[in-house]
């Protein structure tokens, strides 16, 4: 028998979850998908289904075991996530308590809010790099435990754990075996310090500000370690977990953004520019986010500069489903294409409120600027825009932090739109490079574990070049500037804070 010689990348996203192997060149040779649905029971709300995440993985992995070969081909597994969305689950049993808490859900504003008005932000953010927001782990954690039949009293008699989507999938790859998360999905949470060793434990003032049990809580591990092992029963042997990292900065790692003031934006259900800050401690006064980028058992770690966009694809989501003005995605690239200019209109999509640099949970989406000559194809082109403008936002705030982004360097399903990333690039007046390879978070994943096999060096993959295509700016800037103001305004209707 052969070495295994695949790595399988598990790449669990807000609307579906992926099976990806890779290869010793880091090259997918198998790839199995399966959509998750997100319920919204009331305004505001964004729920799924935590048994059918699971059912959906272990669906995906099987069947990419099944594309290679069978399971001894597997060195190793790497697990990327959807961040902050939040579950709570009996231990004795591994069944959630209730549905998934997916980030994008604003349930907890109100409690939010009277935090802020009780004037813990500055402490939270001083504590955790983070702003106090319904979008982090700990408020969804708190509201479980007080709206569940019992759940407060479960928790703190030991018998309920608590996990970001990482967490739900180790637990349950080792059949409870282990309880584990990695240093960035734990920065999400709101209840973990801005500290770079995994050894920093949990944040005893967070748990009790947002009163949640220590009992509920995972233990911290680097993002590139070795998370236990799978139950033999689940893919016929044990096969090791590698890695373990929320998406974003696993894209961060995939674009081989290892080295201070490199960074990448995803675009994908929301859209999230990370930059590398090193052993720098990231403080920022135009409200941008420090969190951990990566760390590496035995190597490297670093700190991370992050902007979140909450609604990008699923612009083009509400476009094509509630809206039925495109087919597919693909059509908007050709409707926005097809238009001299986008007639004054402007969507700002605040589904679920507004993220940085704005932090406004209230918010909701407008369309500005109608006339009775405005299209189908307008509104289309507003969308897509409008991923162009949030962008332009984030950037503003990373320069007045000291954090200039000369370079974007970009991801994700709407990178795939030519149109769109040539309006980024004119927007932002930077150049923008998409590789032709754009699964980053799955990349991400694997090579920590690569580096974990030892199959590639920090240095290496930090230096390593991938194909792609390059858009320059060529935009006039009094064209710029013109349409930067019509979204301001639209956005000054938008914002409620």
């Amino acid at each position: 028998m052969s070495d295994p010689d695949l790595i399988l990348v598990i790449d669990e996203g807000t609307t579906s979850t992926r099976a990806i192997a890779f290869d010793g060149d880091f090259q997918p040779v198998a790839v199995a998908q399966a959509e998750v649905p997100l319920s919204y029971p009331d305004d505001g709300w964004v729920e799924q289904d935590g048994q059918e995440i699971w059912d959906k993985t272990l669906q995906v992995c099987q069947d990419v075991i099944a594309q290679i070969g069978g399971a001894e081909r597997i060195a190793g597994i790497g697990i990327t996530n959807q961040r902050e969305t939040t579950l709570i689950w009996d231990r004795a049993t591994s069944q959630p308590i209730a549905p998934a808490i997916i980030w994008q859900d604003r349930r907890t504003a109100e409690r939010c809010d009277q935090l802020k008005a009780a004037g813990h932000e500055a402490k939270v953010q001083q504590e955790t790099g983070l702003l106090i927001d319904p979008y982090f782990s700990g408020t969804k954690a708190a509201w479980l435990l007080d709206n569940v039949d019992g759940a407060r009293t479960r928790a703190e008699a030991g018998e309920l754990a608590f996990g970001t989507v990482d967490t739900y999938l180790i637990w349950r790859l080792t059949g409870g075996a282990v309880h584990a998360t990695d240093m960035t999905n734990a920065s999400r949470t709101l209840l973990y310090p801005l500290n770079i060793s995994p050894d920093a434990g949990w944040s005893t003032a967070m748990l009790e500000l947002l009163n949640v049990p220590a009992s509920l809580l995972p233990e911290v591990k680097p993002s590139g370690a070795r998370f236990g092992a799978t139950d033999p029963a689940l893919f016929g042997r044990a096969i090791p977990i590698l890695s373990a990292i929320g998406d974003q900065q696993a894209a961060l790692v995939g674009q081989g953004c290892l080295a201070p003031q490199t960074a990448k934006i995803t675009y994908g259900t929301g859209a999230f520019l990370v930059a590398n800050t090193g052993a720098e401690i990231p403080k920022s006064e135009n409200r941008l986010l420090g969190t951990l980028g990566y760390g590496i058992e035995g190597g490297g770690a670093a700190y991370a500069l992050e902007g979140a966009i909450f609604n990008a694809g699923t612009v083009i989501q509400w476009l094509r489903d509630e809206l039925g003005l495109i087919a597919d995605a693909a059509q908007s690239e050709e409707m926005a294409e097809g238009l001299d200019d986008n007639a004054g209109v402007y969507l700002v999509p605040g589904f679920t409120g507004l993220g940085a640099p704005h932090w406004d949970a209230n918010a909701r989406g407008t369309v500005t600027g109608l006339t009775r000559a405005a299209s189908a194809a307008h509104l289309v082109r507003a969308g897509l825009e409008s991923a162009a403008y949030q962008t332009r936002d984030l950037l503003t705030a990373f320069a007045a932090d000291g954090a200039d982004v000369a370079l974007l360097r970009v991801d994700g399903g709407m990178a795939a739109n030519d149109w769109l990333m040539q309006f980024i690039a004119d927007i932002c007046d930077r150049p923008v490079e998409r590789p032709d390879f754009m699964e980053m978070t799955a990349l991400g994943a694997a090579a920590l574990a690569g580096m974990q096999l030892g199959w590639v060096t920090e240095a290496a993959w930090a230096a390593r070049t991938a194909p792609g295509r390059r858009f320059e700016p060529n935009m006039s800037d009094d064209l710029r500037n013109t349409l930067v103001k019509g979204w301001q305004r639209a956005l000054k209707q938008t914002l409620t804070t």
